[in-house]
């Protein structure tokens, strides 16, 4: 576990980037098996505070002609159909992603109830890797921290990165808008 270059708002807890660091890992892992079904490439989960899933889904964008089909949004729904409603805040929910969430993810995660977020490469990588736009997102984690919702980032990036580098070697399709001008 690497410490070094975590982010978060509030003081960095080893115990809780090593529990983050096997979840998002093992999503990494299983993202070969979401995209030979069409899905990727990013993948999320959201989990109790006692460590058992309670939901996990892929990117479903482009197979699921979509646009708000984000992991993060996925496995965030799904958790909601199994508890049976829209408010997760008396669960005491965590969403691990195996990239930070983008703008519009960050919306649904602040509305969902979810109370902590682990993440892994950050969105500037995955702008530079992919060219998938993340979305314009000042000062966010500081945003989360005053509306009760716990952020670290950074979590396993370098495999992250190539795990995503990976998904782009093999041509796979980004999802985003064509635009007559690039804002990147």
């Amino acid at each position: 576990m690497v410490l070094a270059g975590i982010v978060a708002n509030e003081p960095v807890d080893a115990a809780k980037v090593a529990k983050a660091e096997k979840i998002i890992l093992g999503l990494q892992a299983r993202l070969p098996a979401y995209t030979a079904k069409g899905a990727g490439p990013f993948v999320a989960a959201v989990y109790d505070r006692q460590g058992n899933l309670v939901a996990e889904a892929a990117n479903s964008v482009v197979n699921g002609r979509c646009s708000h089909n984000h992991a993060e949004m996925n496995a965030i729904h799904l958790a909601e159909e199994k508890l049976g409603t829209y408010d997760l805040s008396p669960y005491h929910l965590h969403l691990y992603v195996t990239a930070e969430p983008c703008v519009m993810c960050m919306g649904g995660i602040m509305w969902s109830g979810i109370e902590a977020v682990y993440s892994g490469v950050p969105s500037k990588r995955v702008e530079e890797i992919t060219g998938f736009d993340e979305g314009y997102k000042p000062d966010w984690q500081q945003a989360f921290r005053e509306r009760g919702i716990t952020v670290y980032g950074n979590i396993a990036s370098e495999a992250g990165e190539k795990v995503l580098q990976r998904y782009m070697d093999e041509g796979r399709t980004v999802y985003k808008p064509e635009r007559s001008q690039s804002i990147l």
